[in-house]
């Protein structure tokens, strides 16, 4: 269709209905495919480290199971729970003890006495720091391997139906947060005939009315997305309560408190302030309004940072006033896009100067997006390893490239603002947005035809008709204007990649940081050997190359610190089974103090387990551990892996 065709012959309202079921169509089929490929949240804290390991077999029951994990975590009674081969509990139910110190968080669980051979299974599920929930389970052995009946559920913590509409909701409450607070500055900053125009009422309730059930919603899903995955319990009074006493449920809490005042906000933005008429009255209402509502959407924005990505990790402090600052920036520039982008379909009077307005309003958010932006992703990345090597980098990357592609669009947006002229509007006797304009579907004043015989049931509905005849004049000549109808489809372009990049950002904050999941991997490694002060544990595959030549070796030291220690060895074979060789030999060497070899010869305790006590480490660091192992009379190898004791 032609730029300066007017919609002759097409009813005036068809454009905007087909722009609204473009986008439209476009939010459902981005977020049906975001949440067609999503599982559940991902852990933002991850399991380092555990005693007894996973998969370890200990000579007696240990008297507690410690947990390690990469970041504060929030735990119940049965956070950790300890089952034995028949599925009861061999922990003593009691709430987890915190071990942590240092920059260390270690979570530990007391152990019945006397418990019987075989395999244990560890299941463990808490919440991160920054509001999500983690979970999973492993084995270890006392004595001996043996066969286990516990079955534990395959759904992940936060996954299933509830966590579907959990997620759903976070996006929701996402969107409704920059349409309510970018429709509400573009009104007072950009076009303030605006708040009369009723298409700018409805996109700006509707934000609001959308984020208050999205945060409803989550509040009441908050304890079966974290627990039992079961709606039912949405409506349980006791877990309500028990996630009123969390960080996410009072930011939550807090969400609903600030949006009941956001409605006064509204309800004076749209009311007093649009029918206040006295040039000096409306400047000081305005310079009120803006205070008061940039506070509010500051607080709302904090909502988020209070509870998510920015109040945990490093810099916390400065980490959170910075995602506040992003967020206002994100819903000033997307908010104010889509503000105008009904403003250009939906109402007819909306002049060049407001749109010059958003055009310097947007630039400045971009300013503040790339700074904010550029921190977040030092921190949240911080090598460029984890920015390509992660899910959170690779998102990253893609949010990276949308901005990129929406402000080339947005380029063309300003070209035609700079070519913008309100020639056409003055010619159908519209007047300048500075002045309160009327909703396009408002009547104006009752003709006299009363006064002429008329019935005044008829005078209204020619008065009715003349509106709508003059309302339709009005978007054609408007329509006309090649600059006009140029700039609402550079705007329309600009929305579009404008959803999928929201879509994009809301994905970032239910996934785990890359810097992160780096130092998770990092310590799932140092979990086979552990930092000063606590056992090592260390698993070394072999090969000698002979028959029956390939296995893998255990070793553990315990205490793990300098002085006397014990030094506990198994081989299990390629299937699994213990293993026993002819020769079996160990060396520490200290390389950074030319200490060692010192050579350890184990003694056979049974069948593919060796034992070595009173091991001496004379002094704490980085230490090299030389493994021999010979299967054959002609076939042998050794192995070596660093551990750090002491």
């Amino acid at each position: 269709m032609s730029a300066t065709a007017p919609y002759a012959g097409s009813s005036p309202i068809r454009r905007p209905v087909a722009a609204a079921a473009l986008l439209a169509a476009l939010v459902s089929l981005v977020f049906g495919l975001l949440l067609a490929g999503a599982g559940p949240a991902s852990a933002h804290a991850a399991l380092t480290g555990s005693d007894p390991q996973d998969g370890a077999v200990v000579d007696t029951a240990p008297k507690e199971v410690t947990l390690s994990f990469s970041e504060a975590i929030a735990v119940g009674d049965d956070s950790i729970r300890v089952l034995d081969p028949s599925g009861k509990r061999a922990d003593t139910e009691a709430e987890p003890r915190d071990l942590s110190e240092g920059g260390t968080v270690r979570y530990g669980v007391a152990l019945h006495s006397g418990l019987p051979d075989g395999t244990y299974t560890v299941a463990w599920q808490a919440i991160s720091a920054d509001s999500h929930p983690i979970s999973g389970a492993f084995t270890f052995s006392i004595g001996a391997p043996s066969e286990t009946t516990v079955a534990l559920s395959s759904q992940e913590a936060g996954g299933g139906p509830v966590g579907v509409v959990y997620d759903i909701a976070r996006y929701a409450a996402y969107g409704g947060f920059v349409l309510l607070v970018g429709g509400s500055a573009f009104v007072l900053v950009c076009w303030r005939g605006g708040a009369s125009a009723l298409p700018m009422q409805r996109l700006v309730v509707r934000g609001w009315l959308t984020l208050t059930a999205a945060t409803l919603v989550m509040l009441l899903l908050r304890n079966p997305y974290t627990g039992s995955g079961k709606f039912a319990d949405a409506f349980d009074l006791v877990g309500l309560q028990s996630v009123l006493d969390t960080k996410p449920g009072a930011a939550l809490v807090s969400r609903l408190l600030l949006l009941g005042a956001a409605a006064l906000f509204i309800a004076v933005l749209f009311g007093t302030y649009a029918r206040r008429e006295d040039e000096q009255e409306r400047k000081d209402l305005t310079f009120g309004l803006a205070v008061g509502g940039g506070v509010v959407a500051a607080g709302i924005a904090a909502t988020w940072a209070m509870s998510e990505h920015a109040s945990t990790g490093i810099q916390a402090s400065i980490a959170m006033p910075v995602d506040v600052a992003h967020l206002l920036a994100v819903a000033a520039w997307l908010g104010g896009l889509a503000s105008l982008l009904v403003a250009l379909y939906r109402t007819p009077d909306i002049g060049s100067a407001s749109v010059r307005r958003f055009s310097a309003v947007a630039f400045g958010s971009v300013v503040v997006l790339a700074a904010t932006g550029i921190y977040q992703s030092w921190r949240q990345v911080g090598s460029w390893s984890a920015l390509t090597g992660t899910r959170y980098g690779q998102l990253l990357i893609i949010k990276v490239a949308l901005i990129a592609v929406l402000l080339a669009v947005a380029w063309f947006s300003r070209r035609w603002t700079g070519r913008l002229t309100d020639t056409s509007v003055a010619s159908s006797g519209a007047e300048e947005e500075d002045a309160a304009t009327e909703p396009e579907n408002t009547a104006p004043a009752a003709p006299d035809e009363a006064s002429d015989g008329v019935a005044p049931e008829r005078a209204a509905q020619l008065a009715r008709q003349r509106a709508v005849l003059t309302a339709t004049k009005k978007k054609r000549i408007r329509d006309a204007d090649p600059e006009r109808s140029g700039l609402r489809r550079s705007v329309l372009a600009e929305a579009a990649v404008a959803v999928v990049l929201l879509a994009v950002t809301t994905m970032l904050t239910s996934t785990e940081p890359g810097r992160t999941e780096e130092e998770a991997a990092g310590g799932a490694t140092a979990a086979t050997a552990p930092a000063a002060g606590g056992p090592v544990n260390l698993s070394m595959p072999f090969d000698t190359g002979g028959r029956n030549g390939k296995g893998t070796v255990r070793i553990d030291i315990d205490p793990g610190r300098t002085g006397s220690n014990d030094l506990h060895v198994w081989i299990d074979g390629s299937d699994g089974e213990p293993m026993d060789v002819p020769e079996l030999k160990l060396a520490l060497t200290l390389e950074s103090k030319d200490i060692g070899p010192l050579p350890v010869v184990p003694d056979r305790l049974a069948e593919g387990h060796w034992t070595a006590s009173g091991v001496q480490i004379p002094m704490a660091g980085d230490w090299k551990i030389d493994v021999t192992v010979r299967t054959s009379d002609i076939d042998q190898v050794t192995i070596d892996k660093n551990a750090k004791i002491g």
